[in-house]
């Protein structure tokens, strides 16, 4: 293990009592095991030339599968208060899939750690679509069949993990699984992925469940100018990627003109999408700054955006970059937190950081490590500021499949050797291990 200076100039501000701090992970990225569970759109999607930049695939990933009991004692190190990890659906309907998360349930209990499973993160079944509506009502069977398998252990639930980037990435763009470049078309899958939303909150709720929540994602968009074209264009994009994911749930409403465009009985159905939740789950990683569109296309965090769009997606500069490109702007969390307690007043439940992390190589990862503690400040003081928040999850506690980057992005605690299987806790897990342990002392 690698221990490295571990400790921040300044000693980090008192979260209050019962904060809960955990660690995430997404199925298709750690589980591996692929041939013992029915395949994904992302199965279907790495086997296309091109499509995942080194050609890699998620069939092994961290073999989590195998070696959940040496992940769960990795937690158990880290002294974290609860396990953000994801349901496969393809897993769940194959013969002893719940089985895997019978025995993975049992053991996180054991070291005393709170399972918070997510049913949905992007591993679609194949065969399954979610510009078809039926798709929503079948999630809510596979929902309720894994809140009857693991409800009397599992306390706290999440629907959905990002139905943002899950529409814009692998329906508009086409740079994720399904693979579709659909552009404003790709609208049908962000409702029916609500809906699914709404009906699995039914499910859960049937099942005795009380303590539900989303992963939403969330960031500032900050215009490129005061000028009216980039004001407009930020606006717009402000609500693609926040409020037509954040209004259905906390408010039954889609944003004004949004509602026409969405397929069948939209209106009907926000009664179900909005169905009161006991917590908001954000996700962040970092501002946008957008401008009016400029005809040439842009990049959005690595993803090229093409050209014919209403807004143009420009570099913030004078910030670090992580290993991934992305911006280091701490203070975006802040901003991002009071920007929805104001935005939706008593309409927003108490909030939970559902994902916070960054891609760095190396195992003195001291720019991790100052990456965690900025965003940590900044997320107290949003508590300084009247924002309820009661958790933040880092993302993620191993390297994994990163999606379309395949292996190449690091975003871990810790350190996998994708050859051998080999972990080995990073210095921002020394760290973080050490910022709990001083938390739960005080």
């Amino acid at each position: 293990m690698v221990t490295g200076p571990s400790t921040a100039p300044d000693p980090m501000p008192r979260f209050p009592d019962g904060f809960l701090w955990g660690v995430s992970t997404s199925a298709h990225q750690i589980e591996g095991a692929a041939d013992l569970r029915e395949r994904s759109v992302w199965d279907a999607f790495a086997e296309r030339p091109g499509r995942i930049k080194d050609g890699s695939t998620a069939a092994v990933a961290c073999d989590h599968y195998h070696r959940y009991r040496e992940d769960v004692a990795l937690l158990a190190g880290l002294g974290v208060d609860a396990y953000r990890f994801s349901v496969s659906w393809p897993r769940v309907n194959s013969p002893g899939g719940l089985d895997f998360y019978d025995r993975l349930v049992d053991e996180v209990c054991a070291a005393g750690v709170r399972p918070v499973p997510t049913l949905f993160h992007w591993d679609l079944p194949l065969g399954l679509d979610w510009l078809e509506r039926d798709t929503a009502a079948r999630f809510a069977g596979h929902v309720s069949a894994v809140a009857d398998r693991l409800g009397d252990r599992v306390g706290t639930w999440i629907t959905l993990n990002e139905p943002a980037e899950h529409t814009l990435l692998g329906h508009a763009l086409g740079v994720h699984a399904p693979g579709r470049e659909l552009l404003f078309d790709a609208l049908p899958a962000a409702h029916h992925q609500l809906l699914a939303h709404g009906l699995a909150v039914r499910a859960l709720r049937a099942a005795g469940a009380r303590d539900i929540g989303i992963a939403n994602s969330h960031g500032p968009v900050w215009p490129a100018s005061e000028a009216p074209a980039d004001r407009e264009a930020a606006g717009f994009y402000d609500l693609l990627l926040n409020r037509l994911f954040s209004d259905p749930v906390l408010t039954g409403r889609y944003p004004e003109g949004l509602a026409e465009l969405m397929p069948g009985d939209a209106e009907a159905d926000l009664a179900v999408i909005g169905a009161p939740l006991d917590w908001y789950g954000v996700n962040y990683y970092a501002p946008a700054l957008i401008g009016a569109p400029d005809g040439t296309g842009s990049d959005l965090g690595g993803v090229r955006v093409p050209a014919g769009l209403p807004f143009s997606v420009r570099e913030i500069e004078g910030r670090p970059r992580t290993d991934f490109g992305w911006p280091v702007v701490p203070e975006g969390l802040t901003e991002t937190l009071t920007g929805l307690r104001d935005r939706y007043g008593a309409s927003l439940p108490p909030v939970l950081v559902t994902e916070n992390g960054c891609s760095y190589d190396g195992l003195d990862d001291q720019d991790r490590i100052a990456y965690l503690d900025g965003h940590l400040r900044a997320l107290h003081r949003a508590l300084e500021a009247g924002v309820d928040t009661r958790g933040y999850f880092v993302w993620s506690l191993l390297d994994n499949f990163e999606w379309a980057e395949g292996y190449a992005r690091r975003f871990g605690l810790v350190h996998v050797d994708f050859t051998t299987q080999t972990r080995t806790p990073k210095a921002s897990y020394a760290w973080l291990r050490t910022v709990i342990a001083d938390q739960h002392r005080r």
